[in-house]
């Protein structure tokens, strides 16, 4: 009999063990989703014709800001495709899932939105899509920056455009992993101990 009840209680605590686990690797999965675009201002492929002022890109989840500065997240606008030039000062602006710069368009043309912002895993995403500007009658154009503006400088540096992540980085853990997995593992090992515990004790008659 007293065989019987250590065992009961043995498999009672693995099966909360059990449980416990399964449940945080069900709750983990999402986090390690990458976001992805959802919608752009000004939309893909459309024609504007009075300065749009905010250029945003929405994605379909809460965008990483550890640090409160965006670092990592990143808009560009650039254009015509014949002559292109940089508009904008290179700031951006987090809302939740949004990415948001502020610009002033140039000569008329095709431009593109260049953007990478930093997933809810850790990981940097990165795109681009184009529009066309008609501007009309009486819009005021903005005479463009030959190289790429940098937020917070009076003078504009030539920095890359931001690119695709390396397979290095895709393959690199989250912090946002690690507590997942330093989680389930924590929750494994106490179930583990209150299992020795109770294979110790001595049942009540």
């Amino acid at each position: 009999m007293r065989r019987n009840h250590v065992r009961d209680w043995s498999l009672r605590a693995l099966g909360v063990a059990a449980v416990v686990a399964a449940a945080l690797g069900f709750s983990a999965a999402p986090a390690s989703a990458h976001n992805y675009p959802v919608g752009y201002a000004p939309a893909e492929n459309s024609v504007v014709t009075e300065q749009p002022g905010h250029f945003t890109v929405t994605t379909n989840d809460t965008l990483l800001n550890l640090d409160g500065t965006g670092t990592g997240n990143a808009m560009r606008i650039s254009g015509p495709t014949d002559a292109p030039l940089y508009y904008g000062d290179g700031c951006i602006t987090l809302f939740g899932a949004k990415l948001e710069t502020t610009a002033q368009l140039g000569q008329p043309g095709e431009y593109t939105v260049t953007w990478q912002v930093v997933s809810t895993d850790g990981h940097p995403v990165s795109g681009s899509y184009t529009f066309t500007w008609q501007p009309a009658a009486g819009q005021v154009l903005a005479p463009g920056l030959a190289a790429a503006p940098t937020c917070g400088t009076t003078t504009p540096t030539d920095t890359p455009a931001a690119s695709a992540p390396s397979g290095a980085a895709q393959g690199a853990v989250a912090p946002t992993d690690l507590l997942w997995i330093g989680g389930a593992a924590a929750a494994v090992i106490v179930a583990v101990a209150a299992t020795l515990l109770l294979t110790r004790r001595r049942p009540t008659p």
